[in-house]
Parts: C-alpha cells; sequence; structure tokens
C-alpha cells in the first residue's frame, strides 16, 4: 500500500517508521526546509512540497495513493489536504490528525476526512480508562462519527462475574469485540466467561451507549 504523509515533523516521521516497518510505501510531504530530514526515515519518499498547493500534489502523485495521513500541526492544513486528497485525487482513505479538539467537529465527510484521530482526546479517555473503572470511555470515533471504539474495565464486584458473553443484553448496534485479561487478548465466543477486570472493547453507534452501559450494569441479565 501507497501513503502519503503530508507533515514531516515529529508525529508524521513515527508514522512513516510504523507504516514502512509493516512493510508499506511511504511518501512524506513537508514545506518547512527546517524539518526535511531524509536521514531520520531513509526508506521514506521525501518531498519538499506545500500539501496544500494542488500542483505540488499533482507532481507529487498523489493520485497513486491509496491512503493520505494529513499529520501537520496546523487543523487548517490538515482540512486543506484532506479535501484536496479526496475531492481532487479520489484517494480511498484519508486520515486527518485533530491539535484542537474544538476543531474536531470539523473533521467530517464534507471536509473529506474518513478517520479523524484527536491527540488530547485520545490522551484524556487513557486517564479516564485508567482511573474510571466501570465508566464507559470512549477511545476513538469511526466512519465519520458513524460509529465509536469505547471501552470499559468491569469492577471487582461486577454482577456480570461467571455469566458467559451472550448473556450481555447489547443493542443492536454495538458489538463486543475484544477483552482484555491481563495479558491476553481473548477474541469473544459466546461461552467465554466474564471476569471483574476485564477490559472489554466495543464498536457501537454513539446513540446507543446508555444501552451498553445498563446491559454492563447487569440489566436483563439472562433472561
Amino acid at each position: 500500500m501507497r501513503v502519503a504523509i503530508a507533515g514531516a515533523g515529529a508525529v508524521g516521521r513515527s508514522i512513516a517508521a510504523e507504516l514502512i516497518e509493516f512493510g508499506h510505501e511511504v511518501m512524506l510531504i513537508e514545506r518547512d526546509a527546517a524539518q526535511m530530514d531524509p536521514h531520520e526515515v531513509e526508506e521514506a519518499e521525501w518531498v519538499y512540497a506545500d500539501a496544500c498547493e494542488l500542483g505540488s500534489l499533482e507532481e507529487a502523485g498523489l493520485e497513486h495513493c491509496d491512503v493520505v495521513v494529513a499529520a501537520t500541526g496546523d487543523d487548517k492544513v490538515n482540512l486543506v489536504v484532506a479535501l484536496l486528497s479526496k475531492t481532487e485525487f479520489a484517494v480511498r482513505r484519508v486520515a486527518a490528525r485533530v491539535n484542537d479538539p474544538h476543531n474536531e467537529w470539523l473533521f467530517t465527510e464534507a471536509w473529506g476526512v474518513d478517520v479523524a484521530v484527536s491527540t488530547p482526546r485520545m490522551l484524556a479517555a487513557v486517564v479516564e480508562e485508567a482511573v474510571n473503572v466501570g465508566d464507559l470511555v470512549r477511545l476513538m470515533t469511526l466512519r465519520q462519527g458513524q460509529a465509536d471504539l469505547v471501552e470499559v474495565t468491569l469492577p471487582s464486584d461486577t454482577p456480570l462475574a461467571g455469566h458467559p458473553v451472550r448473556d450481555l443484553r447489547l443493542p443492536a448496534d454495538a458489538a463486543l469485540v475484544t477483552i482484555l485479561r491481563g495479558g491476553r487478548v481473548i477474541v469473544p465466543q459466546g461461552d467465554h466467561p466474564l471476569e471483574g477486570g476485564d477490559e472489554l472493547l466495543f464498536v457501537a453507534a454513539a446513540d446507543v451507549e446508555a444501552d451498553i452501559r445498563a446491559a454492563l450494569g447487569g440489566a436483563g441479565l439472562g433472561r
């Protein structure tokens, strides 16, 4: 897969290094000469250009990329890059970095964004997940707000302890995708018993999160 990353700062370079390690072809686009350091990620293709300029993106061959990541430290730039990538070059998948949580509402399909990643929100979610046992924590928004990745850590005295996964009365628009237990990652099956301390990861529509809370509190258990 060919991936273009707009912004070769610390975030962009880190993403590039990870993707290259996974076997992908990466192009880094950077307009600040001070950030141009090909020795930092030698396996990447480095392009000195303004990713907000249509002509620059044409010269870089953006139409041949499968994914674009707008990873600069400027939300306005990331939105412009996302919009150009989607509307002018028909890039299949566009991910964008959100620097200011107040701007998160802009990072939608209307601006060409398929996945918005808010670093402040994710860090806050990590803190919540660490201290708020039993509370539902939203980790990430998926598909332009159509669904969320949410997590909850079951308290030690949960009424679900010992009950199999099939006893969870989840709403139709929610799915339990993973159970983290100690050092294990468990793909849940109907007969897997739940335990206090389990971290449950769900993909769910935002409007059913209250129903998930009710199910995790034991509502309707065993019916």
